[in-house]
């Protein structure tokens, strides 16, 4: 089964052909004024371009209003939105209709309750991305670099099409690959050096981890 990898908050070129050249099959560019991850929608349009028949590009926006959608869509030409706020399903579903573009909708879990959010959303959108619920305090409702347990991920439906995000880094992604078994992955802080600084090393080591989970699975 292909395993989709996403990395997210990208803003440099070296960062952009390090993510492409280990094998990412989407690139994420963040659109939320609050995080270190922020990009302008021309610079991710021109981005976007040298990953072009390579990988998939999803704008993330937070909350975003259709005027801020229009200019990133019109600026990105993205194949996918991300919406991580608290974008109700109606909301899910009028950007869809007005982009005719897939939809990721981003949810905050922490404990299997959690989980139940997803309800409202299945067959509104294409996908969803777990992610763990911001420490008190934090601005940012993703990037925060925390974990939660996988483990309540064990009992999903089969087929629910999701990306694994939140704290993954080298050295627990093939814990969490073993755990929740997820059909996509997503990071952004455990390849950055710094906040919003991403490290081609880094990036290098999370795939090189991926793909060991993978033989060892296999095996």
């Amino acid at each position: 089964m292909a395993l989709d990898i996403k990395i997210c908050g990208l803003k440099t070129d070296e960062a952009l052909a390090a993510a492409l050249d280990n094998g990412a099959s989407h690139v994420g560019f963040i659109f939320f004024a609050k995080s270190p991850r922020y990009i302008h929608p021309n610079d991710a349009g021109r981005l976007r371009a040298a990953a072009r028949g390579r990988a998939a590009a999803v704008a993330v926006t937070v909350d975003a209003d259709d005027a801020f959608l229009d200019e990133i869509v019109t600026a990105m030409a993205p194949d996918m939105l991300q919406l991580h706020g608290a974008e109700s399903p109606e909301r899910v579903t009028e950007v869809k209709a007005r982009y005719q573009l897939p939809v990721m909708k981003a949810l905050s879990l922490r404990a299997a309750d959690d989980l139940t959010a997803m309800a409202p959303y299945r067959g509104i959108a294409d996908r969803f991305l777990l992610d763990a619920k911001p420490p008190k305090g934090s601005d940012l409702p993703g990037g925060n670099g925390v974990t939660f347990d996988w483990r309540i991920l064990s009992g999903l439906d089969a087929g629910l099409d999701y990306m694994l995000s939140g704290g993954l880094n080298a050295g627990n992604v093939g814990e969490a690959m073993a755990i929740a078994n997820p059909p996509g992955l997503d990071i952004s802080s455990g390849v950055e050096s710094a906040p919003g600084v991403k490290d081609v090393r880094l990036i290098a080591e999370f795939f090189a981890a991926v793909r060991a989970a993978r033989k060892n699975r296999a095996a």
